[in-house]
């Protein structure tokens, strides 16, 4: 068990280090990676403000990726690290690629949609239910959303 755990926050420190380059844009610091077979296939961050885009969300850019990696829409056996809980858009995209598990670090009290505000990826109204795991370096995750706020309202 100490192993997963240990592997988790392997693969969630590198999310972290993509929201690190969000922050640095001066992004909203959310960053993401998509793991199949062990290994980290995709990466991303928040690029919103850079591409003018409202998709631009680290997992919309990471399942991007991975799709192209992979050749398939279906990432399927994949899971995905994300340092704070999905939006609802993201949320949905996670679902209809087929994803296997979710793991993200905070909380998001504002569009939190895997358990928070909703629940679309454990919804079995759904054609597919992926695995929710929260928490995973919450507080390194939490801290970089705090410290990035805070300094936009001074």
């Amino acid at each position: 068990m100490e192993e997963n755990i240990k592997l988790h926050e392997k693969f969630m420190k590198a999310a972290l280090k993509e929201a690190e380059k969000a922050y640095k844009i001066n992004e909203v610091p959310i960053g993401c990676v998509i793991v199949y077979d062990g290994k980290i296939i995709a990466r991303a961050h928040n690029r919103r403000e850079e591409l003018n885009q409202a998709y631009a969300h680290a997992e919309m850019l990471a399942i991007k990726k991975a799709c192209s990696k992979l050749k398939s829409w279906r990432l399927i056996n994949c899971d995905i690290y994300v340092t704070v809980e999905p939006c609802p858009m993201c949320a949905g995209a996670i679902v209809n690629a087929r994803m296997r598990d979710i793991y993200y670090g905070a909380i998001n009290v504002r569009g939190g949609s895997c358990g928070t505000i909703y629940n679309i990826p454990s919804d079995n109204v759904l054609n597919h239910i992926c695995i929710i795991h929260k928490g995973v370096l919450e507080n390194e995750c939490s801290k970089l959303m705090s410290t990035y706020f805070k300094e936009k309202r001074i």
